[in-house]
């Protein structure tokens, strides 16, 4: 940019950002709301008000068309990681996979554990792989079809299922919300899980706690065990079921704890399923193949079956893919105009201490994937928007890392019109205002990162080491 056009640039006043952004919320709620119109479309309409608004600061057109395809860029791993999740779905189905997770889990799970087990296998998985969304695809998925064949009510099996499914994300090395979380932060990736830890575990705990005591309202007296009968039998007649069909569970599991990377191993997971249908359930290659691409679909007249079933494949993910594409891009723009950037700086008189710092983090990052829709630009621009914020108050870049992630990763599926959001909602049949209050892992994160900050606990400054016992604290913080 010359220096005639930077003099002709400027940055957008909180009124014009506010305006904005305050159209778009209107667009996304009342197009999900109010006229069942589909996300994509209010997405679609809102970079052009972020265009309109970049020409009335000075850019040009091509220069906003440029940080629009830099925005879309930026993410498109996640777009790739879509596809090779929805294969796996499809092909996973129907070699059996999934029904046979249903059918063990109907018949060795007991159901007042069922909302414990399914929080710790989720986790266990979620830590294994790194991915929340390949969790959520896989074990979610079964364990959600189990729960339902229980008579558990949907929403705090996908409760369970997302709290689970996020520790794994935000702590395991693997994850690539978690690398680029520290490496946006300047963090070591170590370093970052470990502070992570203290926010963490006692999350885990709280969660797991309430999930348990949730559990013991559910026992084989309030439930049908002629039904549970029935669903087996159904699973058993329509696919052959047997231990080693799980084969493709342990493989992908083992090679991404051995840090493979994410897109090819899924989707080798996704060619054994092919393997497996055709050896196992005895399916044309074409159907088998087909699957990877359409999903599964299969009438047997039982709904739940059903339902539970016909899934899968790239063509179930094309919405979502549409919505990070969208999403990079509505970010790109308004980071490229500086337009977060005005509304964190309006709050510079706000940040004065720690706690009103961890606040105002987390408040970035979750208005980040408001607004961008997408948990990557999120984890992108929170670091860049707070980052001079802990530099001023010589808080130890450990916490940006911590409380970004906290922000951004644990707040993404709590956004209907987010990638997460829409991601976790189409997978499992439940709407997100339904599920949110039971994502019980996240609020207990994000309490415990207030009360840090408020309290001064766990927080480190520039000079501090992160094992201090004590947590060493410094005037003027509260």
């Amino acid at each position: 940019m010359n220096n005639n056009k930077e003099n002709s640039v400027r940055k957008p006043r909180i009124l014009e950002v506010s305006m904005v952004l305050v159209l778009f919320l209107a667009l996304a709620f009342s197009f999900t709301e109010f006229f069942n119109l589909p996300i994509q479309l209010a997405l679609f309409i809102a970079l052009f008000l972020v265009i309109l608004l970049g020409l009335r600061l000075g850019y040009s057109y091509d220069d906003l068309q440029e940080a629009l395809k830099d925005g879309i860029s930026s993410g498109l791993d996640a777009v790739l990681i879509l596809v090779a999740v929805g294969t796996l779905i499809g092909t996973w189905i129907a070699s059996g996979i999934v029904p046979s997770i249903v059918y063990y889990g109907l018949g060795f799970i007991h159901p007042s554990v069922f909302l414990l087990a399914t929080l710790i296998l989720c986790t266990i998985t979620s830590l294994a792989t790194g991915t929340s969304w390949g969790t959520a695809g896989t074990t979610g998925i079964a364990m959600v079809g189990i729960g339902e064949a229980m008579g558990i009510p949907l929403p705090i099996v996908v409760g369970a299922v997302l709290s689970g499914s996020y520790f794994g994300d935000k702590l395991s090395p693997l994850s690539d919300s978690t690398v680029l979380t520290s490496s946006m932060c300047k963090v070591n990736i170590i370093e970052h899980v470990k502070s992570l830890l203290y926010v963490s575990i006692p999350a885990l705990v709280i969660s797991g706690i309430a999930f348990t005591i949730a559990g013991f309202a559910y026992s084989p007296d309030n439930m049908d065990l002629n039904r549970l009968e029935s669903i087996m039998t159904a699973l058993r007649s329509t696919f052959n079921i047997n231990l080693w069909i799980l084969v493709p569970v342990v493989v992908v599991i083992v090679l991404l704890a051995m840090k493979k990377p994410a897109l090819p191993t899924i989707t080798f997971g996704a060619l054994l399923g092919v393997i497996w249908a055709v050896y196992f359930q005895d399916m044309e290659w074409t159907a088998a193949l087909r699957t990877a691409y359409e999903g599964f679909s299969l009438q047997t007249g039982n709904e739940f079956m059903d339902e539970l079933l016909n899934r899968g494949g790239i063509v179930g993910m094309l919405g979502s893919m549409v919505v990070v594409l969208l999403g990079l891009g509505f970010g790109g723009l308004l980071s490229y105009i500086g337009a977060l950037e005005v509304i964190v700086d309006s709050l510079t008189n706000f940040i004065k201490n720690t706690g009103r710092l961890s606040v105002a983090t987390l408040a970035t990052a979750f208005l980040s994937n408001v607004f961008s829709c997408a948990m990557y630009v999120s984890l992108i621009l929170t670091p860049k928007i707070m980052e001079k914020h802990y530099s001023r108050l010589k808080i130890d870049q450990r916490i940006l890392s911590r409380n970004t992630e906290v922000g951004g990763t644990m707040t993404s599926p709590m956004v209907p019109w987010s990638d997460n959001g829409i991601f976790m909602a189409a997978m499992f049949g439940v709407p997100t205002l339904q599920y949110i209050p039971y994502m019980w892992l996240s609020f207990a994160a994000i309490i415990l990162v207030t009360i840090y900050g408020y309290t001064n606990k766990f927080i480190w400054y520039v000079e501090d080491e992160i094992g201090d016992e004590e947590g060493k604290s410094q005037s003027g913080v509260i």
